[in-house]
């Protein structure tokens, strides 16, 4: 199946205690590249947040935007360091009998201190917070696939279009190559006569002028391997095969080559016009291409 390697994706999962939001965005890049920003909280789990992503992604670099929001009253508690407050107590004992003060410490006043009372944030259970973690991220990556499948399919008939495009022109080529011979042996004929006037026209070296002429402007194996590079790619594009971009973009340069020794053979005016719009449609296809995972 063809994907883009655009897309959008968007989710929430919310119960009573938290809510997760994940958005995630994707444009072209020639391998998987995966940016994640949420909070440290979840940094834990970015290992296996990619590895969710690669199941279903393959190329392209992904933005991946999570937030998280705790809607539980018990996020933190109180603790009481008894052993410490034992201590101050202890050294204001001391501090009363050296120095022969009154000692008015009251509990109010012991819990201001460093360390006796202190908020301490409450533990998460990784496993529930994975589990609605993932249940936001299995929804953002799904619509994330299916918005760039759909451009992909998009992509799919746009270049087949093309390809049939180019298939014409190389009938064109095909069609013109024994045209362009008949002609050349027309315009030798012609000037052999004007140079020789009565005399008898020598057929043998005629023919052998035009045996040279025909062989140096022959693109008969590079129409063939043409033709079959862009049957290979529709047939490509119509598998069920997927991360078939890096193909495509190989069969795309062995087509562009193949239109260069075309155009650089071509010996006649309406065949290079042919392969100019031949490179032409080739770059196109390229081009677009480079969207497809």
């Amino acid at each position: 199946m063809i994907k883009s390697m655009t897309g959008f994706g968007r989710c929430e999962a919310a119960d009573e205690e938290r809510k997760f939001t994940v958005e995630m965005k994707g444009v072209n890049h020639r391998y998987l590249d995966a940016n994640i920003r949420m909070p440290k909280k979840l940094n834990f789990f970015e290992s296996a947040i990619r590895s969710l992503l690669k199941e279903s992604v393959h190329r392209g670099k992904v933005d991946i935007f999570i937030t998280y929001e705790d809607f539980s009253e018990s996020q933190v508690s109180l603790k009481y360091n008894e052993t410490l407050a034992a201590e101050y107590l202890e050294k204001f004992k001391m501090m009363e009998e050296k120095f022969s003060l009154e000692n008015d410490i009251r509990v109010s006043t012991l819990s201001r201190y460093p360390e006796v009372l202190t908020m301490e944030e409450k533990m998460d259970d990784e496993e529930e917070l994975w589990k609605g973690l993932k249940k936001a991220l299995d929804g953002a990556i799904a619509q994330f696939v299916q918005t760039r499948t759909v451009e992909g399919e998009n992509l799919k008939k746009d270049l087949i279009a093309k390809l049939n495009g180019m298939l014409e022109l190389v009938g064109q080529i095909e069609e013109r190559a024994p045209k362009i011979i008949a002609e050349y042996r027309e315009k030798l004929e012609g000037k052999v006569k004007e140079l020789l006037e009565d005399t008898q026209i020598d057929e043998g070296r005629i023919a052998s002028e035009i045996v040279i002429f025909a062989d140096k402007i022959c693109t008969d194996e590079e129409v063939v391997r043409l033709r079959s590079h862009v049957e290979h790619m529709k047939a490509t594009l119509q598998s069920d095969d997927s991360g078939i971009g890096r193909k495509l973009d190989f069969i795309a340069q062995e087509m562009n080559r193949e239109a260069n020794t075309i155009l650089s053979k071509a010996n006649d005016l309406e065949t290079s016009n042919i392969g100019i719009e031949l490179k032409t449609e080739i770059e196109k296809v390229r081009e677009q291409i480079q969207n497809i995972e």
